[in-house]
């Protein structure tokens, strides 16, 4: 295990439009290195849908490190609508960072979809508290890989 280091901790902030390409990025790089199957949707697609929506549209949060967006977190009114750690940036925490400030910005509970393939994501909501409330055939979404909804209450709401 590498020592870390005061330079490892990550800034979190809103995102700006002028993110979009990075975050985009770090959406691509992720999803490719996670998962053999394809997104519905380009990378061209992706990048405009980011700048389009995901950025203007949600709570949108980035981390970085040196200078450069490594991870972001989208807020959605139910919970978290896309979290993404870029492959190179992982092991550090900063999800970790990124689903406390979620709980923090969603005290009344949190849900999201994970596609059931993701064992290391499901591991990771899960040691969050996160519980699995509905497992879904792929019907729901654009990939159509069976997905799995998952679901935070804090413990006051429990």
């Amino acid at each position: 295990m590498r020592e870390a280091r005061a330079s490892d901790a990550p800034t979190i902030r809103r995102a700006k439009p002028a993110d979009a390409g990075a975050v985009a990025d770090v959406f691509l790089a992720s999803f490719h290195a996670t998962y053999t199957f394809s997104l519905a949707h380009d990378d061209d697609e992706v990048m405009g849908w980011i700048a389009s929506h995901l950025v203007p549209d949600l709570e949108t949060w980035v981390a970085e490190l040196d200078d450069r967006i490594v991870a972001f977190l989208a807020l959605g009114d139910a919970g978290i609508d896309q979290l993404y750690v870029h492959p190179d940036a992982q092991g550090r925490g900063i999800g970790n960072r990124l689903v406390q400030l979620a709980k923090q910005r969603r005290p009344g509970g949190l849900e999201l979809y994970t596609f059931q393939v993701n064992t290391r994501a499901r591991r990771f909501y899960e040691r969050h508290g996160f519980i699995v409330a509905a497992m879904g055939d792929g019907s729901g979404n654009e990939e159509g890989g069976p997905d799995l909804l998952y679901r935070w209450v804090p413990a006051s709401r429990a």
